[in-house]
């Protein structure tokens, strides 16, 4: 193995943005340089932090032992620490252990960036715009209801007949339906593995990124286990 290669920078619109760049792999032996790293920045008064794990093959619970143990103070201090480009293998591992519910994650750098940049603008609880002028309220007098015998008078339509359900072919499902029945039929599948589930020949060898299959489970709200489990267990 090569061992760990750590690295920081300055980023955002005033320069209060910190990213930590981290390669190889983070264990018991390595760990101990990221978490200077990190201190050096605590110690500044730098609490915007984003590390970029895009070349960081393994992390071991020493290394997640250190952004656990910091977030507490860091968000205490107003500020976060932001998980970045997590490879598959990793993030699988970081879903395991349910740290999603713990730490944020995003798919790139300037994402992260822009997270912070809205924050500290304000932009995500500043309202939308001024609310429209409330449309007037039609008097119930304006409206002459329908004669009574009119609706009586009309012939009732003739009742469709009740046509037997058709089972469909999972394969011609959309994608966010494909990995809806892939969590009805095993719920404990994280994105990586609902992935490669997807390219078997049930689902039409479906072939899609692993960023993409957990950006469509946090937008239905199915990026942590217990809530697949939810759904599955209600789609029963």
């Amino acid at each position: 193995m090569e061992g760990i290669q750590v690295s920081t920078e300055v980023a955002g619109s005033r320069n209060h943005i910190s990213i930590i760049k981290v390669g190889g792999y983070i264990d018991t032996t390595t760990a101990s340089e990221l978490e200077r790293a990190l201190d050096s920045l605590l110690k500044q008064g730098r609490f915007n932090i984003i590390v970029d794990l895009g070349n960081v093959d393994y992390i071991s619970s020493a290394g997640w032992g250190i952004f656990i143990s910091e977030i507490k103070s860091i968000r205490e201090n107003g500020g976060d620490l932001k998980l970045v480009r997590m490879v598959p293998d990793v993030y699988e591992i970081f879903e395991l252990l349910e740290f999603h519910h713990i730490l944020d994650v995003y798919d790139s750098v300037d994402e992260a960036i822009n997270k912070f940049e809205m924050a500290e603008s304000g932009a995500s609880v500043a309202p939308a715009g001024k609310p429209q002028s409330a449309q007037p309220v039609k008097k119930v007098a304006d409206t002459a209801p329908a004669p009574q015998d009119s609706v009586a008078s009309q012939p009732k339509a003739p009742e469709e007949p009740i046509q037997e359900e058709r089972k469909i072919d999972p394969a011609n499902l959309s994608l966010e339906d494909k990995i809806k029945e892939i969590i009805k039929e095993d719920p404990s599948l994280g994105a990586y593995r609902i992935k490669k589930r997807l390219n078997t020949e049930k689902y039409g060898f479906t072939k899609v990124g692993w960023f993409k299959v957990r950006s469509i489970l946090a937008a239905m709200d199915l990026n942590s286990k217990s809530k697949r489990y939810q759904f599955a267990m209600s789609s029963n």
